[in-house]
């Protein structure tokens, strides 16, 4: 299952670049590896950075916001160096999206084709609003003249996880820097490569020193270094409920920083009696099997009507057998391995759990092959709705398809669960999706789409999925703070 030659010289080459100007640099002299999730074996060992290393991160970031040139540029000269860094993205393509499969195992073609071009968009739409943050004229009842600034927030701490790598670099960076914030950011620490690698990118852009700086280690120690720091001014987290938890926690025992979270989901796909089959099979698979299945809004409950419910299994299992499993740089490969041991074992350790809690295995279930991580997709039916596979988040390849009978049940049903992050719809009624897309307690509904991901496009959650947005104009207020200003009139015009 190896890259070929020209595969082979690409990551190389991306390796060293990334691995060799890296920004973050250990005090300790500590490393930790970074493995190949297609065969288990050793990408590169890097800098492990903790405690220590995080509050040099910070003094740089603080230097950079109150001494450095920075803040003192204008919003359009920050916009222009946030359009080069798009354009050293872009340029970069292949070698950004090569290492990001090497690292985290994702198909080189959605990398390639789909997420860099991404990242490359959002960089170029916060560049955009760079120069258009500002206040407001408030009027006053009396001889006062008040205004509203829009201030950066100061240092912004980032933590990211695995299974977008560069996607959440880019929506946790862009903002924080349209908005003029110095940033330290904790990768995690099964895929650091591609922020080290646009963290260089940037600094050939012309970002200065210090107002960018990246912390590859584990979370136990640098990315709690980063929750709790007394001079990190805000913290941003995407990753599961529960480190999210713990994340909240230790910046309200700090400094009382603001945190916004983008943390787990188990979004219902619901398929609707007036449903197009054929279509909503694909649509449904799609929403599950993206990404290995490794993404916080996977459509993992798939909710059909009764009156095609059967048809549905039939289709979908047809489907899951047709989808092509295999090392992620080979053309035409849908899924690769899951990101590392631990998560197949979880994978692997929900599927034993499905079967032996009374669900039927359509499809799947097994390991493929003996080296990677590397797994069937599965498919049970007959589940019920307290049923493990039911209520937690999977993350990796596992459709559960739930058979129901009426809109309103299906509504009570799909928000019976903690999370709220997403859902799908799949209905011909324009009556029927009005009504889903208002009663479902989900940050986004997708109505006959799903995972659509523009830059413009807000997201985050409901209940334990999360707090704030990211991405859009919603996500540029996590980054600023609002300073109301007041002073007297003389003998004013008007008022």
């Amino acid at each position: 299952m190896g890259a070929g030659r020209g595969f082979s010289t690409l990551l190389a080459r991306a390796v060293r670049s990334a691995g060799t100007r890296s920004p973050a640099v250990g005090l300790a002299g500590k490393t930790f590896p970074t493995l190949d999730p297609r065969t288990g074996d050793l990408i590169v060992n890097v800098a492990e950075g903790d405690a220590e290393d995080v509050d040099r991160a910070v003094k740089a970031a603080r230097k950079a916001f109150d001494e450095g040139p920075w803040p003192k540029m204008t919003a359009y000269e920050r916009s222009c160096i946030m359009l080069r860094f798009a354009d050293l993205l872009e340029k970069h393509n292949d070698e950004i999206a090569a290492l990001e499969t090497w690292d985290n195992g994702k198909p080189y073609e959605q990398a390639a084709l789909v997420e860099v071009p991404m990242a490359v968009r959002l960089f170029r739409y916060y560049a955009g609003w760079a120069d258009k943050i500002h206040g407001l004229t408030v009027p006053a009842d009396g001889p006062y003249h008040c205004q509203t600034l829009h201030e950066p927030i100061g240092v912004a701490g980032q933590i990211i996880p695995w299974n977008f790598p560069l996607l959440m670099f880019a929506w946790k960076v862009g903002p924080a820097l349209a908005c003029g914030n110095s940033i330290v950011l904790k990768s995690a620490e099964q895929t650091p490569l591609t922020a080290l690698y646009a963290a260089k990118l940037f600094h050939e852009a012309g970002l200065p020193p210090g107002v960018l700086n990246v912390v590859s280690g584990y979370g136990p120690t640098a990315g709690a270094a980063v929750a709790r720091h007394m001079d990190i001014d805000k913290v941003a987290f995407t990753g599961s409920t529960e480190t999210g938890k713990a994340v909240l926690e230790l910046a309200s025992k700090s400094n009382l920083k603001p945190v916004t979270l983008e943390l787990g989901g188990k979004s219902p796909f619901i398929v609707c009696e007036d449903a197009d089959v054929d279509q909503a099979v694909e649509l449904a698979h799609f929403a599950l099997f993206f990404n290995q299945g490794q993404c916080c809004c996977a459509g993992s409950r798939t909710f059909v009507h009764e009156s095609i419910h059967d048809e549905f299994v039939e289709k979908a299992k047809a489907r899951c057998l047709s989808r092509v499993v295999g090392d992620p740089f080979r053309k035409g490969v849908e899924q690769g391995p899951q990101i590392d041991q631990d998560q197949f074992n979880k994978v692997m350790g929900y599927i034993k759990v499905g079967r032996e809690s009374g669900a039927k295995l359509v499809t799947g279930g097994d390991q493929i092959g003996t080296k990677g991580f590397y797994i069937m997709p599965t498919i049970f039916s007959e589940v019920k709705d307290d049923m493990a596979i039911a209520t937690d988040e999977i993350f990796g390849p596992v459709q559960s398809i739930i058979k129901f009978k009426t809109l309103d049940e299906v509504i009570k049903r799909a928000n019976a669960t903690r999370y709220g992050l997403a859902a799908g719809v799949f209905t011909k009624n324009i009556e029927t999706a009005n009504t889903l897309t208002r009663a479902l307690r989900v940050g986004t509904v997708w109505v006959n789409c799903f995972d659509i991901f523009d830059a413009g496009i807000p997201f985050g959650g409901y209940k334990m999925s999360g707090t704030g947005r990211e991405k859009g104009i919603y996500s540029l207020s996590n980054y600023l703070q609002v300073k109301a200003v007041v002073s007297p009139l003389k003998n004013p015009a008007w008022l």
